[in-house]
């Protein structure tokens, strides 16, 4: 151990010693009277080649750029999705200007101001002018970026108008699970963590009437198209991110913190499938946090139909209570009869049999 702090030491020492020793050239060479001689024997092919990277880099951005334009995705399936590109391409054209003024200035300059002897520099102590210029454009362009993405942001995130259709979408490890408010109220029911079991993955609440008609969904999401759609978001776990690309919906689900995101999807999933020309073309949820070591697996497929569709697959699909007639022990007396029409008959007139009511209904499944 000491043998190797010695060591240590040593080079410590000796790179001292070395940068020292630079740093008396650099001092004899500013001390010398003629400040313009130049040691450097490269200087002009040093100039020249700051305008070789400059064309070089520019033909690589380019290029760059048209090659990728396959790879991006492709026109957004959401009205605000569309808002969303519009103002992001919006500020990247704002942002290239600067961008393209400043490197080629950089470039050009290291070229055409490289060292000439006799030749000194212009020097300003100040220019006011020239500060202004600098300031009040940048400030003013600034505020223009901040102002258009704060009032599309604000928009996109506003309250979901009444008649949007509700969605909860619940994140856990490792997949998304949908519950849908029914055909009756659209009004989801509430829900209670502690009530979270094998069967209720959500905690779906039964004491609330209108959880009764509520339906849920671990393998796919249908939506309506053309009409407001509300997700509200919720984590069970740990933090996921629910994210639709293809209609620019993104918004983090976070345990013990509910969230959401309202938007209108104006493209089927018939229309993306002509579009692209992939009979196979399907959206997809997504989540883009690291969840866990089974994170590549929570994707979810979403179905964008028109409303006709959308209803009749709703109608198809079981409520919870159908599916788990042993529930109905958990509704409370005074509610029970209207719970009844949720639940199988064949489940149902056991309990019927026994007592004529919803009581005995209660008693029967318990």
């Amino acid at each position: 151990m000491y043998i190797i702090i010695a060591l240590v030491a040593l080079v410590f020492v000796v790179l001292v010693g070395v940068v020292i020793a630079r740093l008396q050239n650099v001092v004899k060479g500013i001390n010398k009277t003629d400040s313009n001689e130049v040691r450097t024997p490269g200087n002009k092919v040093n100039g020249a080649m700051f305008i070789v990277i400059l064309v070089f880099g520019a033909i690589s951005i380019t290029w760059s750029y048209l090659h990728a334009r396959e790879f991006f995705l492709p026109e957004a399936s959401s009205i605000h999705g569309r808002r969303t590109d519009d103002l992001f391409w919006f500020s990247m054209g704002i942002l290239t200007i600067p961008f393209i003024l400043v490197n080629f200035l950089i470039f050009f300059f290291a070229w055409k101001y490289q060292h000439k002897k006799n030749h000194r520099a212009t020097f300003y102590p100040e220019n006011h002018r020239l500060e202004l210029i600098w300031t009040i454009v940048p400030a003013v362009v600034m505020a223009l970026l901040v102002f258009t993405g704060w009032k599309a942001w604000s928009d996109i995130t506003s309250d979901a108008p009444r008649d949007a259709e509700v969605i909860e979408i619940t994140g856990k490890q490792f997949n998304w699970i949908a519950r849908y408010s029914g055909v009756s109220d659209n009004k989801l029911g509430n829900y209670n963590f502690k009530l979270i079991d094998a069967q209720n993955e959500v905690g779906i609440d039964l004491s609330d009437e209108n959880s009764f008609d509520d339906f849920t969904n671990p393998s796919e999401m249908h939506i309506p198209v053309n009409r407001p759609v509300l997700l509200k978001i919720r984590a069970r776990d740990v933090l996921h991110s629910v994210f639709i690309p293809h209609m620019r919906v993104k918004m983090d689900a976070v345990p013990g913190m509910p969230t959401k995101f309202w938007f209108v999807a104006d493209k089927t999933t018939a229309d993306m499938r002509a579009e692209t020309g992939n009979s196979k073309f399907d959206y997809e949820i997504a989540c883009t946090e690291v969840c866990g070591q089974g994170h590549f697996s929570m994707k979810m497929r979403l179905v964008v139909e028109d409303e006709a569709s959308y209803k009749k697959w709703c109608a198809e699909q079981s409520t919870f209570l159908q599916t788990y007639p042993e529930y109905l022990a958990k509704v409370p007396e005074n509610l029970k009869a209207k719970a009844m029409k949720y639940v199988p008959a064949e489940a149902a007139a056991p309990a019927d049999s026994t007592s004529g009511g919803g009581v005995g209904t209660s008693t029967s499944l318990r």
